[in-house]
């Protein structure tokens, strides 16, 4: 069963590394992950008691509370007052300028033990709750924590008589602490901004007027009215009323999209000029803006292989760092004639400080969080932080053809007639045959053979069977008429035309006589170029097309879009022979995306290293299935989405060798005696400082997706028509 809290008063990185594993030992627990960035606790779990009971014995501090399953909401920090906390700094920082003041001063010393009261009382005084989890933590027999190694090294430092090095180092630890504390904070609050489009009312239709409801308490079948300036709270359909509503919240799109009586509407789209009546087709948990913000608030809950190896490495590194600093405190005293011990304690002292690994620990995660929201933001979810850096390694994107790289909108474009029958008998045959099909070939010769005015006569269908990639068979008033692509044609031993014609073709073939085709056109979107082109200035080496239509129109698209590779004529079970065939020829040089509509395309999006659902608003096989979904019609979002996956995984980097980097420096330095307490403290929460804040650029920065220059276009791409709640294309 899997639960999710809400975790309050943990403000440590390296702490909640501790109590995920501690979770993760409960037997009966078979996944957990606390999420720093988001401070949620996901537990999968039998029975999450025992769990709940392990995070406690870790951590007695801790505040637990159970939320639903979709948030939409951060919770504040009930620990962090920014304003009482620089007060406490301020004072300390004063008592600490009176130390150095009599320490150094030339012309005013105190007595010692006047002075040592001073320094122990603004050494308590700075460092109270530091001290106190560090007691909290020895009760626990836990020793490698950053609060008891803190204290361990100041009272070290005190006890060789370094009085005014042990209080400024505590001071600059907890002022490091602070501004950590408050860069952290602001990253949240960035976060908690994205998440902060839940609608928070909807206007409920009821016989005595309107009502002000919580969009939960609507139920499906309810009207709402959705007033100018308002958010749509629910997803449905428009009853009455027009109007022009700006979708940028669901897709990063600005531009308004036209509503009118029939269309669909989804939750969280802004209503910007016209009252409409709005029937409701989903609750607000299956919504739109709910599994949005479900997935974006969950995604860090998975976490890539560079989060995990970060967990694994601070188990060990600050045990290590430990054992390194006894063996430099006794060891060279022991051997070298010349050593004192003061000296050498006092350099083991300096790799104490700098054994705490939450620069890494804490910049990491928000690093990812921070790309996810960045994806959000531009109409691109990722359901994991392992996606996103998935998305960094992509090599090889496979595209569905047809509503991927075309735009899936079928037009007939003309009807050739064979063996005595007229275009127009063709069209009416195809017609008949067509009329209880929902595929966009169908509906395409249906609304061609209506809006040529003609009416559907009233016929007796005998039989009916869609063969599934290939076409129609069926029975109309005694005639067998079949529709269908060329392996139809050859499966029922009809001789027909082979069409070396670019765009789809349908064969119509009545009482086993081949009567013509009917050639139906398909549009390239107008991003698909574009969207092919950003894909290799980021680096995807092979861009590939699986498609069920013919060679000819195949052979078009790729010359069009400059393909590397397609594959023609495909059932669904083709589509996905080939794609594994793609795996063991390309899988070793880089991940393979596969991109396709989401609902033909399952199996493929399943197998795929990374599985990528374009335009399907609402629907719940591409949520279901695909580890990546793109909000809008345009193929131009994967592009995005491997930018963003590239520019986060660099950040992470950034901080990782920033992070190694200076603590190797300083660890050296130390142990030679060339660097001071000073540095060791400055080198820890000053590079976990820079870390944070170099993790909000995943958030906040544009995004270079060509050489030199900052992409700031986007690409919108207008569908010719919605696909509305529980419908979708073929």
């Amino acid at each position: 069963m899997m639960e999710k809290y809400r975790v309050k008063n943990l403000d440590c990185a390296h702490c909640a590394i501790k109590i995920e594993t501690a979770v993760k030992k409960v037997p009966g627990v078979h996944w957990a992950s606390l999420d720093f960035a988001t401070l949620t606790l996901h537990i999968d779990a039998e029975d999450t008691r025992e769990a709940i009971k392990a995070v406690h014995e870790t951590d007695p501090n801790i505040e637990l509370k159970s939320v639903a399953a979709v948030s939409g909401s951060l919770p504040d920090s009930n620990t962090f007052n920014p304003k009482s906390k620089l007060i406490e700094l301020s004072l300390a920082a004063v008592m600490f300028a009176i130390i150095l003041f009599f320490d150094y001063g030339v012309h005013v010393r105190l007595p010692e033990m006047l002075f040592m009261a001073l320094a122990m009382g603004t050494y308590l005084f700075s460092g109270w709750n530091v001290l106190a989890s560090a007691v909290r933590t020895v009760r626990k027999k836990a020793f490698f924590d950053e609060n008891v190694l803190m204290v361990i090294a100041t009272v070290g430092a005190m006890a060789i008589g370094a009085f005014s090095e042990a209080v400024g180092v505590m001071l600059f630890y907890k002022a490091g602490e602070f501004f950590q504390e408050l860069a952290v904070n602001r990253s949240r609050g960035s976060i908690r901004a994205l998440l902060a489009e839940k609608p928070g009312y909807a206007n409920l239709q009821t016989e005595s007027g309107l009502r002000q409801v919580p969009p939960e308490a609507v139920r499906v079948g309810e009207v709402i009215v959705v007033k100018p300036g308002e958010k749509m709270p629910l997803d449905g359909r428009v009853l009455t009323g027009s109007s022009q509503v700006d979708p940028s919240v669901l897709t990063g799109e600005s531009v308004p999209k036209t509503i009118r009586t029939g269309d669909c509407v989804m939750a969280g789209e802004v209503n910007m000029t016209g009252a409409v009546m709005v029937e409701v087709t989903r609750p607000y948990a299956e919504s739109s803006i709910a599994r949005m913000l479900e997935m974006v608030e969950n995604a860090s809950a998975r976490k890539t292989a560079t989060e995990n190896f970060i967990t694994v490495f601070a188990r060990y590194y600050t045990p290590a760092m430990v054992a390194a600093a006894a063996c430099i405190a006794f060891i060279p005293p022991l051997f070298i004639a010349e050593a004192a011990f003061s000296t050498w304690i006092y350099r083991a002292l300096v790799l104490l400080v700098i054994s705490c690994p939450c620069a890494l620990v804490i910049s990491i995660p928000l690093g990812y969080f921070g790309g996810i929201g960045r994806a959000s933001g531009n109409g691109i979810l990722v359901k994991g932080s392992n996606y996103l850096d998935a998305l960094a390694g992509v090599k090889t994107v496979v595209f569905d053809k047809t509503g991927t790289l075309t735009e899936g909108v079928f037009k007939v474009k003309d009807v050739i007639a064979r063996n005595g029958y007229s275009a127009d008998r063709i069209l009416e045959f195809a017609a008949m045959a067509e009329q209880h099909s929902n595929h966009p070939i169908a509906r395409s010769i249906l609304d061609a053979y209506i809006g040529s005015g003609n009416t559907m006569p009233a016929v007796a269908v005998d039989d009916h069977a869609e063969i599934s990639g290939a076409g129609v068979k069926t029975q109309v008033n005694g005639t067998q008429i079949i529709v269908g692509n060329d392996r139809l044609m050859i499966q029922e031993q009809i001789d027909f035309d082979e069409c070396p014609i670019e765009g789809t073709v349908a064969h119509v073939a009545v009482n086993g006589t081949y009567a013509g085709y009917v050639v139906i056109g398909d549009r390239i979107r107008k991003d698909s170029v574009e969207a092919i082109a950003a894909l290799r200035r980021n680096g995807v080496k092979r861009i590939i097309m699986l498609t069920g239509d013919n060679q000819c129109a195949a052979d078009s698209i790729a010359a069009q879009l400059d393909l590397d590779e397609y594959h023609a004529g495909l059932l669904p079970e083709d589509k996905v022979r080939i794609f594994e065939q793609l795996q063991e020829k390309y899988g070793q040089n880089g991940r393979i995306a596969f991109v396709g509509d989401g609902i033909n395309d399952a199996p493929v999006i399943a197998r795929a290293d990374v599985g990528v659902a374009m335009g399907v608003l609402g629907s719940d096989a591409a949520i279901e299935t695909a580890d990546v979904v793109l909000m809008t019609d345009s193929p131009a979002k994967m592009a995005e989405a491997v930018a963003i996956g590239k520019y986060t995984r660099m950040i992470v980097w950034q901080n990782i060798f920033l992070a190694l980097s200076i603590k190797a420096v300083v660890i050296v330095l130390g142990t030679m005696g060339l660097a001071s307490m000073w540095a060791a403290v400055f080198a820890d929460v000053g590079t976990a400082l820079m870390a944070v804040v170099n993790s909000t650029r995943a958030l906040k920065s544009r995004i270079r997706t060509d050489e030199g220059s900052a992409e700031e276009k986007t690409f919108p791409a207008e569908p010719e028509e919605d696909v509305c709640i529980g419908q979708s294309a073929a």
